[in-house]
């Protein structure tokens, strides 16, 4: 199979073409969406779990352990700083080798890299349990992101496992999943730190008060396990071997001038260079942006719960913190199980996407708004309203991930760069995460000492970045791109 690649300057789609593609991207809403292979969704949904849990069970003890190994030499004030850290390194890394990853998956297949991945996560948790220096944590936790690529592999897997039909069904899954992941890893993480201290009558060996921390390490490490020999007996490989062997082969060949149709392949591997359509920029520059305020929004957000409110926050303790963000990812989940796919259906990805973008500038407005009520009348009803609104609107902009998702996928310039598109988007989605928490929290502290806007200006920064955003997302076209159609022998997947 040919496909010739056309720039889209190319003046060779006529009136009655576009109308073709409009009724065929019409016809394709209304159909009956294809049933999903329900077995190998449900263990890419099993394995999407396993980030969060390791990413994320660390976060209730960082701060202790940081402190018990004497690392800011008595001065509380830089544990932030150093745990913040920690933290940021998992995205660093996985910043350096998620593309990477996800691009071999197009050569060898998604099931060997996914198996590295998870292997990967059990070998650095171990480590971090066991670590006694900084300098320990920091290797342990790198090792952490440059061994896991699966995140990028995932979302490729769900991607070769459903098609424009049931795409949305198969996608609407995903935040459902890393919600209940996010749950589970902090809770995993406060409830089993420092064993020998709450379960005295279990825990009486040396070892748990000189490891105090590998408990929950070892306890995420259990369900990856778990997680791993699933993957290894019950997962079928999504990428054919008749493809997976031309793609190979294509790559052997040393000098594409030797073949005049080498450009022209659509099951050889891409150069990185190709990557770079229009499309492919385009999508993944909008999963950037989302991203970025994302999870800038997330990292201000309980930094202005816990502040005082003197200096512009709520002074709520650490239990009404943990209410308000376990509330938030529990109604995400359940909003996107039951609505996300029914709401793409009726709107489309562009309108859902744009909708979540919209809604960002106001959940960085309602926070100011809430701590002035807050300081005028008190933290009392009036004011978990508020809280309740934003958290509403923070759950819609959750509904753009699943869309943004659909276009990333529909972009790839064909099916043998699925995986490295996406992990292109994933490595520019980490750098991205790795900025916002410390930029927001800068321009927190600084917009409060410097009384910037009375102490808010970080608050109207980032809602003057969300408008960019809208502008940004308002260059998607109104449908996704039409996928390339693979030869019916390729559907066939291995044992």
């Amino acid at each position: 199979m040919t496909v010739e690649r056309i720039d889209e300057e190319t003046p060779l789609l006529t009136n009655t073409t576009n109308k073709t593609k409009t009724c065929n991207v019409h016809e394709r809403r209304k159909r009956a969406p294809t049933p999903l292979p329900k077995v190998q969704i449900s263990i890419m949904m099993l394995l999407q779990i396993c980030e969060p849990i390791t990413s994320q069970s660390i976060y209730p003890y960082i701060n202790q352990l940081i402190s018990e190994l004497d690392i800011t030499g008595g001065d509380e004030r830089k544990v932030g700083y150093y745990a913040g850290l920690i933290e940021s390194l998992f995205f660093v890394t996985e910043a350096m080798t998620v593309f990477q990853w996800s691009r071999a998956s197009d050569h060898i297949g998604r099931k060997p890299i996914l198996l590295i991945g998870l292997a990967g996560s059990m070998i650095s948790m171990l480590l971090f349990g066991l670590s006694k220096t900084f300098w320990a944590l920091v290797i342990s936790r790198c090792l952490t992101g440059l061994l896991n690529g699966n995140i990028g592999v995932m979302k490729s897997t769900i991607g070769d496992l459903t098609d424009s039909s049931n795409r949305a069904e198969g996608v609407s899954m995903l935040p459902v999943v890393w919600s209940l992941g996010a749950t589970i890893g902090p809770l995993i993480g406060g409830t089993f730190a420092r064993p020998h201290e709450r379960f005295p009558q279990v825990f009486t060996a040396p070892f748990w008060k000189a490891y105090p921390y590998f408990l929950p390490c070892l306890i995420g490490v259990g369900y990856v396990f778990v997680a791993f020999w699933i993957t290894a007996f019950a997962f079928k490989e999504t990428i054919p071997k008749k493809r997976r062997s031309r793609i190979l082969s294509r790559a052997s060949s040393t000098d594409s001038s030797e073949n005049p149709d080498f450009h022209y392949r659509a099951d050889r591997p891409l150069l990185l260079r190709e990557l770079f359509t229009h499309r492919v920029v385009l999508s993944v520059s909008n999963y950037v942006a989302l991203a970025f305020l994302n999870i800038s929004f997330n990292a201000l957000l309980p930094l202005f719960l816990a502040m005082p409110l003197n200096i512009g926050g709520l002074g709520l303790p650490p239990s009404a913190i943990g209410y308000i963000m376990g509330g938030y990812g529990a109604a995400t989940g359940i909003f996107q199980f039951f609505w996300f796919a029914k709401i793409n259906r009726m709107l489309g990805e562009k309108r859902v996407f744009v909708t979540g973008m919209m809604v960002l500038p106001g959940c960085f407005m309602m926070l100011p708004m809430i701590s002035v009520v807050a300081q005028n009348f008190g933290v009392y009803a009036l004011v978990w309203v508020m809280i309740a609104f934003t958290m509403m609107l923070a759950v819609i902009m959750d509904m753009a991930y699943g869309a943004i998702f659909m276009y990333i996928t529909a972009s790839s310039p064909t099916k043998a760069a699925l995986g490295a598109t996406h992990g292109l988007s994933q490595t520019s989605a980490s750098i991205s995460r790795a900025i916002g928490p410390a930029l927001s929290a800068s321009l927190f502290s600084l917009s409060v000492q410097e009384g910037w806007l009375y102490g808010y200006a970080v608050y109207v920064i980032f809602a003057m970045l969300s408008i960019a955003g809208i502008c940004l997302a308002q260059q998607l076209p109104e449908e996704v791109w039409e996928e390339e159609e693979e030869e019916n022998d390729d559907h066939d997947t291995d044992a």
